[in-house]
């Protein structure tokens, strides 16, 4: 394939990522945004295959690592259930992170091209920075992979002065990076890149493992950003314009997603990345905030009586959450809503932007489920319209439904954004016990006397539930 040739297949495939992104914004188009992905990304395999910068001997090679990653990401996709989803993400985040890395140092010793003056320079800040955000990427993504899967628990892990710490590590890094930049031969320079490389990789275990299980959605968005423009850095190292725009795409969309979260959660980057969101410490308690503290007990529900509920109510909401994903309840939710729809009863979902535990999460387990699009709603579209809903069914959601970021100031999740359901005339909680949600804290409306808890897996108790509707 000729230089031309391989410009205008990477032309190509840059046009459609974006036209991928662009459907991926919507769930109508999603499918079709997907497909322009997986176009888009063989066209720019194949012409970096078989482009001019590859000699016919590397080509086996090349095929081999091909068919050696495209047959585990294959096995990953058949057997990686939706609730793992988010682990995966940041498993595969890791791996950009890592790729980086490697490029950057085989970048560094190929001495097959002669790099003089600024331009030196220039080829050795990419390097430098390549490897950096590489390493924080590849070392905090698999914290978060941990974190997500359990291995690792959801408490902040805050070390006494982190921030200067922090600041420390920055400064050394940058004498480093001096250091790096002005080294006479290979050899030279190699040490002080290594010792970077291992500061950044526990710079990215200690940034996230500071941060709290809450705002664990944040997490995979930023690291999604971060992955991207490691990608972009290796795209400078190999000069190659393609990478450089995928990750470019990559890298700003999710920071704009990071954003949107930040401010679904009523929290800034900074605080983010301060940590500490979610650690499940006891607040201080003022006159205010004692009385917003749960008081009362839970009232229990049969599965047979929320038939009874759904079935003379006229406008029910539904708020998936992470539990509706642990017992693969979808499906069974979406027969429940075809049910109640064919008896007269509007039924629609309220979506939390944080919902599960990756953004769209939610979304994606609808999607699978065939629930129409039509009547799956955002918080800011549903909120206003609790007041007016009969009944509000809350499936394995906890701190998304939670009053006390209204109610009390003295709360952890103060000021966070949440799906009203307390306003409704019966809300209805799924759950299996009484434990605290992913942020580690109670929630008060288990205790409100309008709201009844169903005890038991999901699925299970969903299942009870449509039966009894259909009977």
């Amino acid at each position: 394939m000729s230089q031309s040739l391989a410009t205008v297949a990477y032309l190509g495939a840059a046009i459609l990522f974006i036209l991928s992104l662009g459907g991926l914004s919507n769930p109508e188009t999603s499918r079709r945004g997907n497909l322009f992905g997986i176009i888009g990304m063989a066209l720019a395999v194949l012409a970096a295959v078989f482009g001019p910068r590859v000699s016919s001997g590397g080509i086996a090679w090349i095929v081999t690592a091909l068919v050696i990653g495209g047959g585990i990401g294959l096995y990953a996709a058949k057997v990686v259930k939706m609730t793992q989803m988010p682990e995966l993400v940041a498993l595969m985040h890791s791996l950009v992170g890592l790729a980086a890395c490697l490029v950057g140092f085989a970048s560094y010793v190929d001495t097959s091209v002669q790099y003089q003056g600024a331009e030196k320079v220039i080829h050795e800040v990419e390097i430098y920075v390549g490897i950096l955000i590489g390493a924080v990427t590849f070392s905090g993504s698999l914290v978060a992979f941990g974190k997500l899967n359990g291995k690792i628990g959801g408490k902040p892990l805050l070390l006494p002065a982190r921030h200067w710490l922090n600041l420390a590590a920055l400064l050394v890094v940058i004498w480093l990076g001096r250091a790096f930049i002005h080294a006479e031969t290979v050899s030279g320079g190699m040490l002080p890149l290594l010792v970077m490389t291992v500061i950044a990789l526990l710079f990215g275990v200690h940034m996230v493992m500071a941060i709290g299980g809450a705002d664990m959605p944040v997490v995979v968005s930023m690291l999604n950003s971060y992955s991207g423009w490691a990608a972009a850095a290796t795209g400078f190292m190999l000069s190659n314009d393609l990478l450089i725009v995928t990750g470019a795409l990559v890298g700003s969309s999710g920071a704009i997603l990071s954003y949107i979260m930040c401010q679904a959660m009523n929290r800034n980057f900074i605080s983010v990345i301060a940590g500490g969101f979610g650690s499940g410490a006891p607040a201080k308690k003022s006159g205010d905030a004692a009385a917003a503290e749960p008081q009362g007990e839970v009232t229990p529900i049969t599965a047979l009586d929320t038939a009874e509920l759904l079935r003379d109510a006229k406008n029910v909401v539904i708020v998936p959450g992470y539990g509706m994903a642990v017992a693969q309840a979808q499906h069974t939710v979406n027969e429940i809503t075809r049910t109640l729809r064919d008896k007269g009863v509007n039924v629609r979902f309220a979506i939390h932007p944080v919902a599960g535990r990756m953004p769209g999460h939610m979304n994606v387990l609808l999607a699978e489920a065939k629930v129409p699009y039509d009547i799956v709603m955002e918080m800011d579209e549903i909120n206003e319209d609790f007041p007016s809903t009969d009944v509000a069914m809350v499936i394995g959601a906890n701190d998304i439904v939670n009053p006390a970021a209204q109610d009390d100031p003295a709360s952890p999740i103060a000021g966070m954004p949440v799906l009203e359901v307390w306003k409704a005339k019966h809300s209805v909680v799924m759950k299996r016990s009484m434990a605290s949600g992913y942020a580690g804290v109670d929630n008060p409306l288990f205790y409100k006397e309008n709201n009844r808890m169903l005890f038991g897996d999901a699925k299970k108790m969903l299942d009870e539930v449509l039966a009894a509707l259909k009977a």
